[in-house]
């Protein structure tokens, strides 16, 4: 094709639109291996996807499926499908488009495998349960095209990892397949751009104009912004009034239980009664398409929502967002703006709420970032095995293979163009033994070669199993909550929320107060409160860490306390802190110490993100204890860490060393529950640990007592088995951030500014009102109790 049909002019003509240059531009090169169109958010790039597909149907009328489209929402394929029904409507095209998610219906499924539709839309959960069929072949022999939706967000998770593997097996069965992928805020498009592409082949990059710069700022509170905190109650006011002269607001939160907090004091101070309401993956499906709905339809004036709305849905008449609490990441934030005025070339419109003080730094250093367009991100990391020795499974269950083929095939695919034969050959063995440990067992036993060299499934019954288990989500272990009486449950809770609740507890869940009444039949049954004060549902919502391109901004800022966009409060609050102490610098390590409430009191300002600054404390606290420092507890946030103890400690410097960090950190791992957690989901990943059979699902506590006994009998017999050093890997990588600690300590190079105040510090006075205090149960709590016990014995006169 050269030529842009003129039918397709004709179109968007109807529509009242023009085409894009961008548009235009991913025609021209749909002859291309693979080509990644970044453009911003209302700028047609999903119908530019389309565009290559729609003309070549209009001109062959091919029998069989063409085009696969892949997003990471199932919701997004309902959306797109509305909306590409309109343009094959109008070009009289006798095309089928289906979708095919965990929503849709059996019969269709069964269908589809027998008798495909032109273009499918699908998850990549779904594409890899269709690879897995005996039919894979035949499905995908004609599909000529592949559009990769939010690519950057299926990028940054197992999920993309999941696909890329896919696509190799599809490139594979389709040799002539290209690829398009389309995202809107990336980093670093050369990295993702060689991600998508089939090696060797290079991706095109197509670049759209980004449009006007967005309407972004700092909402300035008469109310004072507390010094602690997460939940922007103080700006309520002041949003309600924002939402009264908006169309359509969304008001984003990082966390589901902050969502529910918010939103319940949210309707509690709306005297107008503005039709308001709240959106986030814990609640039912019917209660988030309700919402949905009245959004599409101008029914809702604000929605109070999480990440279940970031993503390209396009919901009715935006025209605000409201980010609640510093955002913690800049190209989240971005994708958040978006939401609103879903126009190309119209300014969108975002105001960000600071949570507390230390937040309104923050939230000023990621307006900086926005303006200068200065995304954050890390760098992809070798792709995962627990992911690759699941795509083996799969790919056994469709047909045997010859492992050098599939070596050869899985290494054009994304991060594992740079996998090694030995770790593909480990992963393997893994599939066809279980390993040196478990090889006695059957159970684990699943696949087999013959005499010819190919690998199949040892047992083609285990099909069934291994199809139940594909994907790379772990769900979180909960239970519907619904009301005694019947009707559609109201969402879900974790199941460590639902046993620490008794009979009459309260908590919200959808905006309602709820009260607890029963567990029955794995449903927490619930009834209609009065109460105002509710024990809050403690979901399971990601906790973000602030990213270290903002943490870089922050420093800056606190270094610059005359700046003019800077609050007074804030100057003041920096002012003192530099009479009192020191402002932190990014070259050193600020720790104060000082005496509070007849404890030794120690602040390290490291700017790691949460998860690091946890992680220190952790470790710091172990060095401390067995150099009899006498810790008692410590509490983090993103930005530092404060630990409190019996004895004044004068020498950082070995308590800091990073000799041996490592190992002490895997020492503490090796018997933690953080590790037995993360070799959980690698073990259910990587299809040792089956959560779902043909007779029931595994409840969460069955499956965790599984993983527990696997873990610790491998740890036992097997120290160096695959799944360990898989657990080791992610466990340090990812939920402790151990690799920002180490950043940390390369960036300050040793350099330790050690200060001994005679009061708390400016900075660190909000660390102590901080929730989430761990304790350390060991000497400095056993000494702690003597004394108390001396103290009381003295009182009573038997000292």
């Amino acid at each position: 094709m050269t030529h842009f049909p003129h039918q397709i002019t004709s179109w968007f003509t109807a529509q009242g639109w023009d085409v894009h240059p961008h548009q235009r531009a991913v025609f021209e090169n749909a002859h291309e291996r693979s080509v990644l169109l970044i453009a911003p958010t209302g700028g047609g790039k999903t119908m530019a996807g389309f565009l290559p597909t729609l003309a070549e149907l209009l001109h062959n009328q091919q029998t069989g499926l063409h085009t696969v489209y892949v997003s990471p929402l199932k919701a997004l394929t309902a959306d797109i499908q509305r909306n590409l029904l309109k343009p094959i409507e109008f070009l009289g095209l006798d095309i089928r488009v289906e979708d095919r998610t965990g929503d849709t219906s059996q019969t269709t499924k069964r269908r589809q495998r027998v008798d495909p539709p032109h273009i499918l839309l699908t998850t990549p959960e779904s594409l890899a349960l269709l690879l897995s069929y005996e039919e894979a072949p035949k499905i995908f022999a004609t599909v000529r095209r592949v559009i990769i939706d939010e690519a950057h967000a299926l990028s940054e998770s197992k999920r993309g990892d999941q696909l890329m593997l896919a696509l190799s097996r599809l490139q594979a069965i389709s040799p002539q397949m290209s690829r398009i992928a389309l995202s809107a805020t990336v980093d670093q498009p050369e990295a993702l751009a060689a991600e998508i592409a089939p090696s060797p082949a290079q991706t095109k990059v197509i670049f759209a104009d980004p449009g006007p710069a967005p309407d972004i700022r700092m909402l300035t509170s008469e109310n004072r912004v507390p010094w602690s905190g997460g939940g922007g109650r103080h700006a309520i006011p002041d949003i309600l009034d924002e939402i009264s002269r908006h169309q359509t607001t969304l008001i984003f939160h990082n966390t589901r239980a902050q969502a529910e907090i918010f939103f319940h004091h949210l309707w509690m101070a709306n005297e107008d009664d503005l039709p308001i309401g709240i959106h986030h993956g814990s609640l039912s499906k019917s209660a988030r398409a309700k919402v949905e709905q009245a959004m599409v339809n101008g029914q809702m004036r604000a929605i109070v929502c999480t990440g279940s709305l970031d993503l390209g849905i396009d919901w009715g008449n935006v025209d605000l967002v409201i980010q609640v609490g510093a955002p913690k990441n800049i190209k989240r934030l971005v994708q958040r703006i978006g939401r609103a005025n879903h126009r190309y070339n119209a300014p969108s419109k975002a105001i960000i709420v600071p949570a507390n003080q230390f937040e309104v730094v923050e939230c000023i250093a990621a307006l900086d970032a926005v303006r200068d367009s200065a995304l954050d991100g890390t760098a992809k990391a070798a792709g995962p095995l627990d992911v690759l020795c699941q795509h083996i499974l799969v790919r056994a269950c469709s047909s045997p293979f010859d492992a050098n083929d599939l070596f050869e095939e899985v290494t054009t695919a994304g991060a594992y163009k740079g996998l090694d034969r030995k770790a593909f050959d480990d992963c393997l063995n893994f599939c066809a033994t279980g390993g040196y440990a478990l090889r006695a067992y059957d159970k684990w036993k699943r696949l087999r070669q013959d005499d010819h060299g190919n690998w199949s499934l040892r047992d083609p019954r285990t099909a069934a199993i291994i199809r139940m288990n594909i994907g790379t989500i772990q769900d979180t272990d909960t239970l519907k909550v619904k009301m005694r009486g019947g009707g559609q449950p109201l969402g879900e809770v974790e199941e460590a929320f639902a046993a620490s609740l008794t009979p009459g507890d309260t908590f919200l869940i959808g905006g309602k107060i709820v009260r607890y009444d029963a567990l029955k039949e794995l449903t927490v049954q619930v009834s209609s409160s009065a109460s105002k004060s509710p024990k809050v549902a403690v979901f399971n919502g990601t906790k973000f860490a602030t990213s270290l391109q903002l943490s870089e901004g922050i420093l800056k800022i606190l270094n610059n306390p005359e700046r003019a966009d800077l609050p007074k409060k804030s100057k003041e609050w920096l002012k003192l802190q530099a009479q009192f102490s020191k402002i932190p610098q990014a070259a050193e390590l600020l720790v104060e110490s000082f005496e509070h409430d007849g404890r030794q009191h120690n602040c390290l300002y490291g700017f790691a993100g949460r998860n690091a600054q946890q992680t220190l404390g952790l470790l710091l606290t172990h060095r401390m204890e067995r150099t009899g420092l006498a810790p008692l507890g410590f509490v983090a946030t993103d930005y530092a860490t404060l630990i409190w103890g019996l004895e004044r400690v004068e020498d950082w410097s070995n308590l800091l060393s990073d000799t041996n960090l490592r190992s002490d950190l895997e020492g503490w791992l090796a018997g933690n529950t953080v590790m037995k957690r993360t070799f959980r989901s690698v073990a259910t990943i990587s299809g040792l640990i089956e959560r779902n059979s043909p007779q029931q699902r595994k409840s969460g506590k069955q499956a965790t007592f599984s993983s527990d006994i696997l873990y610790d009998t491998l740890r036992k017999y097997d120290p160096e088995h695959l799944l360990l050093r898989m657990t080791r890997s992610e466990a340090v990588a990812g939920l402790v951030d151990f690799g920002r600690i180490e950043e940390m300590l390369h960036r300050t190079k040793g350099a330790i500014r050690h200060m001994h105040l005679e009061r708390v510090s400016p900075l660190a006075a909000p660390l102590l009102l901080e929730a989430g205090k761990i304790p350390i149960h060991g000497e400095g709590r056993a000494r702690l109790e003597e004394r108390e016990a001396e103290k009381l014995l003295r009182a009573a006169g038997l000292g």
